[in-house]
């Protein structure tokens, strides 16, 4: 055997790594392994099981009757019987067109933003206070959540019979020599809106505190006690620490307290009524479109109200979602690329 045929017989078995060497010391990349086919088909399988009944759920419950408001919402339709009277996109120009529901729009709008600016500084303010050791924080903390879990229409029922004209904060401020201040807190279109804030805060305040405090917990007392030690005062390291780390848990209270203004009905309904609120400057898409739809025995036209609140909602939630939310998302992700 010749010197050439050796060195092209020359055989070297891979390490254990999976990179082989050549003679000439160069080496080759591992081939990737396989994964077996019945994994993928497991996985598919086990997601399947995991995730089909709530998809199912959605589906049958938001997805179709989202589906069913858009078809009825071209017709004329009385609310019984097959829909018969087509009339095309005519109820959604309708909608865009009346200046009333202009005003619900720009009513809703203002709800979002004081909402967001009334409630979000005073229930970080309070988050605070009830996460330090304190005599009575708990008694504090149950007392501010109470307003969360009452019902709607105990809530608009006890404060409409306490802002009528001769209620008990008009007859307090009576009592106290401030009559001068006594106005119609209902009615007036000017402060209605105002009155309307105040028992949104007072009612939905309490959540945001505990989802707050929720959020404080998992903040490491060893950051705080850091810049302690690094000679931070109290102010200083709320601002520089907790604020920063609280920032996810305060975007998801922000979206879901949008959500929640953007589709506010009951209060609105429970306290002024199907007629008053657009009077006073407090009705919303939801009150307009009970008002329109069902009550005027126009059922067509109130799902095609239905179809425009969601459409709205559903964009302002997209957009929330891709530059405020998005940051949040994808840090949470635990596997593949983002």
């Amino acid at each position: 055997m010749s010197s050439s045929q050796g060195e092209n017989a020359l055989v070297v078995t891979p390490p254990p790594g999976g990179r082989s060497t050549a003679g000439d010391g160069a080496t080759t990349a591992p081939s990737p392994a396989r994964r077996p086919r019945g994994t993928d088909w497991r996985t598919r399988a086990e997601i399947a099981l995991l995730a089909g009944p709530a998809i199912v759920v959605f589906v049958a419950f938001v997805i179709f009757p989202v589906l069913m408001a858009a078809y009825y919402g071209f017709f004329r339709w009385k609310g019984y019987g097959p829909p018969t009277d087509f009339v095309g996109l005519q109820n959604y120009v309708a909608i865009l067109q009346d200046t009333t529901f202009h005003d619900a729009l720009r009513h809703n709008g203002f709800i979002v933003v004081m909402s967001l600016v009334m409630q979000g500084p005073a229930a970080v303010a309070l988050a605070l206070l009830l996460n330090r050791r304190m005599r009575g924080r708990s008694v504090i903390r149950v007392l501010i959540f109470v307003p969360y879990v009452i019902s709607e229409v105990i809530v608009g029922v006890g404060w409409s019979l306490m802002l009528q004209t001769s209620g008990a904060v008009n007859g307090f401020l009576t009592k106290i020599g401030l009559e001068a201040w006594t106005v119609d807190w209902l009615s007036d279109p000017d402060i209605a809106i105002w009155s309307l804030m105040i028992i949104i805060t007072w009612k939905y305040i309490g959540f945001a505190v505990i989802l707050f405090l929720a959020g404080l917990q998992s903040i490491p007392e060893e950051l705080h006690e850091a810049a302690a030690i690094d000679g931070a005062s109290f102010w200083q390291a709320q601002r520089s620490i907790t604020l920063p780390l609280l920032g996810p848990t305060m975007r998801i209270w922000a979206f879901l307290s949008i959500i929640g203004a953007l589709q506010l009905f009951d209060l609105v309904y429970i306290i002024w009524g199907q007629y008053v609120s657009a009077t006073a400057g407090t009705s919303t898409m939801a009150t307009y479109m009970v008002l329109n739809g069902r009550n005027a025995g126009n059922y067509g036209f109130g799902n095609a109200v239905a179809v425009v609140l969601f459409l709205i909602s559903l964009v302002i939630a997209l957009t929330y979602q891709r530059f405020v939310l998005r940051r949040d998302t994808e840090g949470a992700l635990t596997g593949g690329t983002k």
